[in-house]
């Protein structure tokens, strides 16, 4: 699955983690006063971090690990190889030929999924509470004896696979290449966020197999990965069973990043791009800052109270009042590095980006003039409930309190954050959303890009236009 799209729907996870203020306690969780996931953890000595929580609610269990390594760890030029490894990594491994991955798991009642982001790559593996020996059987052979596998042949099939997905995605798929466009118009060439996880066509056909083969040893390997196994487990049997399937497999490099400058747009800046289109769309997308920063919760607020679902502002104004937009949608999407509000519109006929631009920064002006009514901000805590109950009663899959875990561990620094999570929105005020609003969206510069149907530039925003 491509990165970008998936790491919003876990953000909006975490959020409705944080706004049920313990309404109900899932079975597995504890609320005594606080929201609380427990676990216990222990380090190999190759360096695999590993994270058990008991839940015995179900005969099911989840293995779900976390590579940190995403497309922020790739070079310009050399690009997509995170993205490439989540397909090779189903491909076979010294010990579990191809296609035997999935057959495997399937025969003992099992399902599996893998997905990339900028920031890190994961996989998963739910099933049976009986299975989890195989699961950590095949993880630990992907982990370890993967190298062997890494041949020409299969790295030129997932090539093919990848930029047909890519063909699919973005160059075949209506507005699909705005958020490439919108990158490298937020971000420097240089920086790790100004590519999409996916890759480019171009990078893809010239890497090299040596370079493939160098980005995994570099990578995906146990002192830079965190296991989580939740439910129906014994946690002493399970340590055994870990420490002899993923014991012996060697150390990797240490990986070490440097931190890319903090980048601020001096100026907005403005882009038209021409597709295959009906109708004309405008982005509109800021900087804001990384996850779990200082502001990040208010973020996540205001953009659900501009535009998260029917009764926010921009959708109510464009769409129902006016009539001149069909499709509204913003989001707070930040990662370990930076963050970006992104906010979009979709004409309907006969209207032009122009007039939908005014009407969305009058919103905007608004809200940072006034903010929202206390009205507003318990919608959008009531709304986040029901995303919440959902995925806490799973254990597994890319929702459940597996995954949770690992995303608490790698981007707050502790897996059971659950509780300090819920604090950082219970204490917001409408002041706070105020403020985000002043300070990250109109008191700051923008990228605004238009994408208008073919032979249609006229329908795009006015370059250098003001609120």
């Amino acid at each position: 699955m491509e990165g970008s799209r998936l790491r919003a729907s876990l953000r909006r996870l975490a959020f409705g983690v944080a706004l049920l203020a313990v309404v109900a306690a899932p079975r597995g969780l504890q609320a005594a006063g606080a929201l609380s996931v427990p676990y216990t953890s222990f380090t190999l000595p190759n360096g695999l971090k590993v994270i058990l929580h008991e839940d015995h609610a179900l005969p099911i269990v989840s293995a779900n690990i976390w590579y940190h390594v995403g497309s922020g760890d790739e070079k310009p030029g050399r690009t997509g190889f995170a993205h490439l490894f989540e397909h090779m990594m189903f491909m076979g491994s010294q010990n579990v030929p191809t296609g035997d991955f999935d057959r495997l798991l399937e025969a003992a009642g099992a399902d599996n999924n893998g997905s990339t982001t900028e920031d890190r790559t994961n996989y998963y593996e739910d099933g049976p509470s009986n299975s989890l020996a195989l699961m950590l059987y095949l993880d630990s052979d992907r982990m370890g004896f993967l190298t062997p596998e890494i041949t020409a042949e299969k790295v030129e099939l997932q090539k093919g696979v990848v930029q047909n997905e890519r063909r699919q995605s973005y160059e075949n798929r209506p507005y699909g290449l705005a958020e490439e466009n919108i990158l490298k118009r937020l971000y420097p060439p240089e920086h790790p966020y100004s590519w999409p996880v996916i890759g480019s066509m171009a990078d893809l056909q010239a890497a090299s197999l040596e370079d493939v083969q160098g980005f995994f040893r570099s990578y995906y390997t146990p002192n830079n990965s965190v296991l989580v196994i939740a439910g129906d487990i014994d946690p002493a049997q399970t340590r055994r069973q870990v420490e002899r399937w993923f014991g012996g497999i060697p150390r990797g490099p240490e990986v070490v990043r440097t931190p890319p400058p903090p980048v601020k747009l001096e100026s907005d800046v403005f882009g038209t791009l021409e597709d295959r289109v009906q109708l004309p769309r405008v982005y509109d997308v800021w900087h804001t800052g990384r996850l779990f920063g200082p502001d990040d919760a208010a973020l996540d607020v205001m953009s659900q109270i501009l535009g998260g679902g029917k009764s926010s502002r921009l959708y109510k104004r464009l769409v129902y009042e006016l009539q001149i937009a069909n499709q509204v949608a913003v989001y707070n999407d930040a990662g370990r590095k930076d963050g970006k509000l992104t906010m979009f519109a979709t004409a309907t006929p006969g209207h032009a980006l122009d007039e939908l631009q005014r009407v969305i920064d009058e919103e905007l002006t608004r809200l940072a003039q006034s903010g929202p009514t206390e009205r507003e901000l318990q919608r959008v805590k009531n709304g986040a409930e029901a995303q919440f109950l959902d995925g806490m009663q799973q254990v597994g899959g890319f929702s459940g309190k597996a995954n949770q875990l690992n995303y608490y561990d790698y981007f707050a620094g502790t897996p059971d954050y659950f509780n300090q999570d819920l604090e950082r929105y219970q204490k917001l005020t409408t002041a706070d959303i105020q403020r985000v609003a002043r300070e990250y969206v109109t008191g700051a510069h923008r990228v605004v890009l238009s994408i208008v149907p073919q032979g249609k530039t006229e329908l795009a925003v006015t370059e250098g236009r003001k609120p």
